[in-house]
């Protein structure tokens, strides 16, 4: 790949850019040149940014989709993306030409209809995320029933993003962005890492370009020295290999330096510099055989010291991408290395991933290796996009732990997942119904984090409660979605509870009404099913109310009026004098959190309204008011930042998040990791409800290791 995108760079021409195609796709067949002809026709008369002529950029999207595969049905498409979109032709036209497996592919790339360079909208928009969510919906609705779509459009992002340079910053800045959190997850899960490394360094150049050159400038200073401890070290186990048995031809062994951007990664996770990422080279050891994996893995254990919690095999539990490989960490004589032990087929789908079934099938149906249900799984029916994008990239921009059932079925989860993920992806009503289960056979709580290889048996019961607390820490869709599911409808009965006995109170002070006519006025309301909204929107309280009172009024009876107060926080409405507020021993809503007002003579006593005690008073019928916070609301979030041992250190850190306008209501200093760097636990409140805004702030000013937002668990 690496020298395929350094030929094309070098491309300014329609004839090298057809020399390129055809070098890559040697034996192309008629059909091929007549979509090579109709796409030099269609986009003739139009130009790149750069100014070259526009038909480069489909004959080289075409090329490295040669590159990833030999289904020419593919390059055809490669080929023809753009032609619908940008030219007169149309879909129906394309089939009658090129059949209708090549015209599905066209038209769902058309479909996808990339964000074009005018539509772009800045980096620091709020309309960013609905953007970037539209295009991953399109994607993945898009690619359903055949995933070759998504893998030409990967292709195609990869140039667009190797001429980058030709826009303007801030346009680069946000193709960048999109191609980080939408198409470089989704080529890691259909397990093409040549694309998808490519992606990430490339976007990681434009997003943190101070960081991508100093990684750069480090590894260039030292490559003689890395490339030195690489072919040492290739050298040695090539000798190793040959003492224990392997002939010459049975094994391949090679080396590299880690892409830039896992390096980078690295560094933020750990809160180190470059000088102390450990392995930057890695060496790959092919073999032929499963079996072999393991003769060369005991051979690298009995003559190196391995570092066992680094040891990962793939190779009995593969990823759900179909990665499938014996990793290992070796001390040597000069330093840390990462050997890599797999098969040559193994290679193939670590290389190009599920487009490997059509690159090396060889004329013959081959078993796809790469689960693709996780596409299936994607289709989340939310009505807000940025609820969708939230889920989905969370399914895809993650590592991945592979667990099981007591049955032996493998299940692929988040790294850091919980038990209860693991019930919600068994099922949605195991998930609802979970209490408790065995992990090991050790009885563990819903909220225990799994690891690599467990055995999960949930246990049950019909009468279970699921807990909004939960939703922050399960790290699965399914989870999340299933227990948003269950809070909405949780909120959605309180709601329609507090609306019955607001009313009720506002007719404790009316002559001659019982609460059994309120209750028959609440349900004759018409839109009834938004009236219970009432309890949190104040313009449907003052909607339903003046409903409330014309009815009275038009019966001859006589009511007070309700009054709006501010007290101290809150914002009150009630027809009743309200001298004092109090907030209950049960629950500690912070500001912001949803809450409700019981009337208790001329107190009103504040629960979040997701309290248990709340809702067995709202349940008695209790009489309530109308309130909600007063105050711009401030949100909490944990941070840990990496801080040097250095006086006057902790005065700095102090200064810069003031000026960040940063409240900080507690700090754990001096925590060490295994790896000696010392960290900063802080919990600090600020009006700044934008995580991502504060986490960029933040990086600008500090070594941010990681950034939680708090919610209080109510109900654990």
């Amino acid at each position: 790949m690496e020298a395929l995108l350094d030929k094309a760079l070098n491309v300014s021409t329609i004839e090298e850019a057809d020399k390129l195609l055809h070098e890559y796709h040697p034996n192309p067949t008629p059909l091929f040149h007549t979509a090579l002809n109709l796409a030099k026709e269609a986009h003739a008369p139009q130009k790149r940014k750069s100014g070259e002529p526009y038909i480069i950029h489909p004959i080289l999207v075409a090329t490295i989709t040669a590159l990833v595969s030999n289904d020419e049905s593919m390059i055809i498409a490669a080929l023809l993306h753009d032609v619908v979109e940008d030219t007169d032709y149309k879909i129906e036209e394309l089939e009658e030409i090129f059949g209708e497996d090549v015209a599905h592919m066209v038209e769902g790339l058309t479909k996808i209809d990339d964000i074009r360079e005018v539509e772009l909208i800045p980096s620091s928009s709020d309309k960013k995320l609905i953007s970037s969510a539209m295009t991953f919906r399109k994607m993945l609705l898009s690619s359903i029933k055949d995933v070759r779509v998504l893998v030409v459009k990967l292709c195609d992002r990869l140039h667009n993003m190797t001429t980058l340079e030709a826009l303007p910053s801030h346009k680069q800045q946000r193709i960048a962005e999109e191609t980080m959190v939408v198409y470089a997850p989704i080529a890691h899960r259909l397990g093409i890492s040549q694309i998808k490394n490519r992606l990430e360094d490339i976007s990681f150049s434009y997003i943190y370009p101070e960081a991508y050159r100093y990684i750069e400038s480090y590894i260039e200073s030292n490559s003689q020295n890395l490339q030195l401890k690489l072919n040492t070290f290739v050298r040695e186990i090539e000798k190793l290999l040959k003492e224990h048995g392997f002939a010459e031809g049975e094994v391949e062994v090679f080396g590299r330096v880690k892409h830039y951007y896992s390096m980078y990664q690295k560094m933020q996770r750990k809160g180190i510099g470059i000088d102390e990422v450990l392995d930057l080279i890695a060496i790959r050891i092919l073999v032929k055989k499963e079996i072999d994996c393991y003769k060369v893995l005991g051979a690298l254990h009995l003559n190196y010291k391995p570092i066992i919690s680094r040891f990962k095999d793939y190779v009995t539990l593969p990823k759900e991408n179909g990665y499938s490989t014996i990793h290992t960490t070796l001390f040597n004589d000069e330093g840390i290395v990462e050997a890599q032990i797999r098969t040559f087929e193994m290679h193939k789908t670590a290389e190009f991933g599920v487009a490997a079934h059509w690159r090396y099938k060889d004329g013959r149906e081959k078993k796809q290796k790469v689960n693709l249900q996780w596409l299936e799984g994607l289709q989340y029916q939310n009505d807000s996009v940025e609820e969708f994008y939230s889920l989905a990239k969370g399914d895809l921009f993650v590592d991945d732990i592979s667990v099981f059932s007591p049955d032996g079925d493998i299940y692929t989860l988040p790294r850091e997942s919980v038990v209860l993920d693991f019930a919600y992806t068994i099922h949605s009503d195991i998930g609802d119904k979970a209490v408790s289960a065995l992990v090991n056979k050790r009885k563990k709580s819903l909220l225990t984090t799994l690891k690599n290889g467990d055995i999960i048996r949930i246990n049950t019961d019909e009468n279970a409660k699921v807990h909004c607390s939960w939703y922050d820490t399960v790290k699965t869709s399914k989870a999340k979605d299933g227990i948003r599911s269950a809070c909405n409808h949780k909120i959605k009965a309180c709601d329609k509870l507090s609306a019955i006995n607001i009313l009720k109170q506002l007719a404790s002070n009316c002559k001659g009404v019982d609460t059994q006519q309120v209750e028959e006025m609440f349900s004759a309301f018409e839109l009834k099913d938004n009236t219970y909204k009432m309890t949190s929107n104040k313009d449907i309280y003052e909607e339903v109310t003046h409903r409330f009172f014309t009815q009275l009024q038009a019966s001859k009876i006589k009511c007070k009026k309700p009054k709006e107060t501010i007290k101290e926080h809150f914002r009150l409405i009630s027809n009743k004098r309200i001298s004092k507020i109090e907030f209950d021993y049960c629950c500690h809503p912070k500001m912001g959190d949803e809450i409700v007002g019981f009337s208790e003579q001329n107190v009103v006593v504040i629960h979040h309204k997701l309290c248990q005690e709340a809702y067995k008073k709202m349940k008695a019928k209790k009489p309530m008011v109308f309130v909600n916070w007063a105050d711009s609301k401030s949100v909490r979030y944990q941070l840990i930042i990496s801080l040097q041992n250095r006086q006057g250190i902790l005065a700095d850190l102090l200064l810069k998040l003031a000026k960040l306008d940063l409240n900080v209501l507690n700090i754990e200093l001096g925590i060490k990791s295994s790896d000696s760097a010392e960290f900063c636990k802080l919990e600090v409140e600020t009006k700044e409800e934008n995580k991502k805004k504060l986490e960029e702030k933040l990086s600008q000013k500090f070594k941010l290791i990681e950034i939680i937002s708090l919610n209080d668990a109510y109900n654990k």
